[in-house]
């Protein structure tokens, strides 16, 4: 029988048993060219999940993933999801979750590790310094859309498992896996499939393992949460066509002047968010976290320097950190409707909707913020007296994730990180939202970890993503040193 896991008993056992890491770690460093092969042929895949013109792609990037997990034994299915509707009315067929097994043996825990393995869109003329579908090696850095997120890390869990099938040593815990190919756009189709399988393929699995995450600094890191997001849409509509702005400007209440207004009372120029209720949720900030914040490797300077401003909205680190990761915030990312190509145009656009997110924390829920900023913006747009009509929808509520650091899984992270990296981790929250986390918590009951591998500087959905040699091969050991630990965990006497 698998041992029983009672999370208030456990401890982790230093060296219970030999565990060949040195004979390990150098088959990973003997297959460096290999590992690197392996991700330019899955980056040359354009699995785009946004581009429904690229479709055929991503459905191509599942098969070559169970196709490769075939090839090392393991069990493997590709689930069908079902189908994704379209705006215009088609029906699509959703790309199929990649499933696998490797052992079976119940007196072992069962680790299941999930990965995506679709992209965010990329094209050369949008800034990107080489092809961003021909992972290009420059100075020790492999650039291509997909590196880092997340074909690397998926690819070091695999070479991981691989590097023990290849010197005939025996798995230390059973490995499952489930790689997915819509992540980015929101993995639809996986919630349903996790709660369908939550009594098959999920019943065995003690501990899910993330990497769909980076470092915070060149210090290696472990990640114990994520915020949430409310993606809203806030459409204002007015004439009933687009005016010419000589003809009709100063006769109408323009839906761009309303929107830009309305937009304006969200945050204020210091990154306060005006939005009743919302501040008052959070959840307040403990003196451990203040401590662990402290104690992070974070340089401000590097920081800014990185992403090329000239001042932050906060000076200290620690305020920096927290507002980064356990404080909300608002973002605008855009208005559909409006003139936005080159050159001039002088047109009032009769709609335009804003595009805009609140990164919620703990404490705060999602149906909530939903009804705050739906009653706040009406609210105000009542105040401008407009004949104008307003529509407010969110159309994401996402949860945030937050783990226990002190749980076994996280000792036993913080074993494996001073093995590879000879250093401690950083313990980081991370600021972006990876729903499935929730979801795996909610449905199946797991404790989850999140173990990156990614760089600090990897950009991640940006121009020039890039994953370094050293993080794509030092981080395959550091799974393969991980599921080692993970299958120390003791039950000790009550």
């Amino acid at each position: 029988m698998r041992p029983l896991l009672l999370p208030s008993v456990l401890l982790l056992v230093g060296a219970a048993h030999a565990f060949q890491y040195t004979e390990l770690a150098q088959y990973v460093d003997d297959h460096e060219e290999e590992y690197v092969e392996t991700l330019r042929d899955w980056v040359a895949i354009e699995s785009d999940s946004s581009n429904i013109e690229r479709r055929p792609d991503l459905h191509r990037m599942m098969e070559v993933v169970a196709q490769k997990l075939q090839l090392m034994g393991g069990t493997v299915q590709l689930v069908d999801i079902g189908n994704q509707e379209l705006s215009d009315g088609r029906t699509v067929a959703l790309p199929k979750v990649a499933t696998a097994q490797f052992g079976s043996d119940p007196s072992k825990y069962t680790v299941c590790v999930y990965g995506h393995v679709d992209v965010q869109p990329a094209k050369l003329e949008d800034g990107w310094a080489t092809d961003p579908y021909n992972l290009t090696d420059i100075n020790g850095n492999l650039y291509g859309r997909g590196a880092s997120d997340n074909k690397a890390p998926v690819l070091a869990w695999i070479h991981a498992v691989e590097a023990y099938q290849a010197l005939n040593m025996e798995l230390p815990v059973n490995v499952k896996f489930v790689i997915e190919g819509m992540e980015e756009t929101g993995s639809n189709g996986l919630d349903a499939m996790i709660v369908a399988q939550r009594d098959t393929f999920f019943s065995d699995v003690d501990y899910i393992i993330i990497s769909d995450c980076g470092w915070r600094s060149r210090r290696p890191a472990l990640t114990y949460g994520t915020r949430g997001n409310c993606y809203f849409f806030a459409e204002v509509e007015g004439p009933k066509q687009d005016l010419h702005s000589g003809v009709y400007g100063g006769t109408v209440v323009e839906p761009m002047t309303d929107l830009v207004g309305i937009l304006d009372t969200l945050i204020n120029p210091g990154g306060k968010i005006l939005i009743p209720g919302i501040r008052e949720a959070v959840a307040p900030l403990s003196d451990d976290e203040w401590r662990m914040y402290q104690d992070i490797e974070f340089d401000m300077d590097d920081y800014k320097n990185k992403i090329g401003v000239s001042q932050l909205m906060y000076t200290n680190k620690v305020d920096l950190l927290a507002h980064m990761w356990r404080y909300p915030t608002v973002s605008i990312h855009g208005i559909h409707g409006a003139f936005s190509d080159s050159g001039t145009k002088t047109v009032i656009p009769a709609k335009v909707t804003a595009k805009f997110s609140i990164r919620q924390v703990p404490n705060m829920d999602p149906a909530m913020v939903k009804t705050q900023v739906t009653d706040y913006l009406h609210s105000v747009f009542a105040k401008r007296k407009s004949p104008n009509k307003l529509k407010v929808t969110m159309v994401i509520g996402a949860k945030p994730w937050l783990a226990n650091t002190q749980h076994p899984l996280y000792e036993a992270g913080k074993a494996a990180v001073k093995r590879v990296f000879n250093m401690d981790p950083d313990l980081i929250r991370e600021g972006g939202t990876i729903p499935i986390a929730r979801t795996f918590q909610d449905v199946t009951g797991k404790s989850i970890i999140m173990m990156p591998i990614g760089g600090f500087d990897d950009g991640l959905h940006s121009q020039n993503e890039k994953m370094s040699r050293y993080n794509y091969i030092e981080g395959t050991k550091l799974f393969i040193a991980y599921l080692n630990e993970v299958s120390q965990i003791k039950k000790t006497s009550v």
